[in-house]
């Protein structure tokens, strides 16, 4: 028994799951009801990916990709991070409602005399 056979049932088998569990990701990120959900969503986009190029890389035999992938990842990473500090920025994180975030913050009080100060000291 040589391993080729085995090695292409597993890449075929390998690229129907990836193929099954990216299909499941796009209709994740499109139902999703939250922000955060859809940016999950796209992060296992990557992760997915990922998993295609190396899997190609495998069956090609091209080493190249597998570079690529690991670049692919880096940016990902960076993309997901610089995704959730937007989102805590613009203060929907998931334990605050949609509705209060909407709300105005008061404003500080600031004393008199700093108030004074910069206009002139007077």
């Amino acid at each position: 028994m040589t391993p080729e056979p085995v090695l292409a049932a597993a890449i075929n088998l390998a690229l129907l799951l990836l193929s099954f569990a990216l299909l499941m990701t796009v209709v994740r990120i499109i139902r999703g009801p939250t922000l955060p959900d859809r940016v999950l969503g796209l992060d296992m986009l990557v992760a997915i990916a990922i998993g295609f190029i190396a899997v190609i890389a495998i069956k090609t035999g091209f080493n190249l990709y597998i570079d690529i992938g690991i670049a692919l990842g880096l940016v990902g990473f960076l993309a997901t991070v610089a995704f959730a500090r937007f989102i805590l920025t613009r203060g929907l994180a998931p334990e605050q409602p949609a509705e209060r975030a909407a709300e105005p913050k008061p404003a500080l009080k600031r004393p008199e005399a700093a108030r004074r100060k910069r206009r002139g000291g007077r």
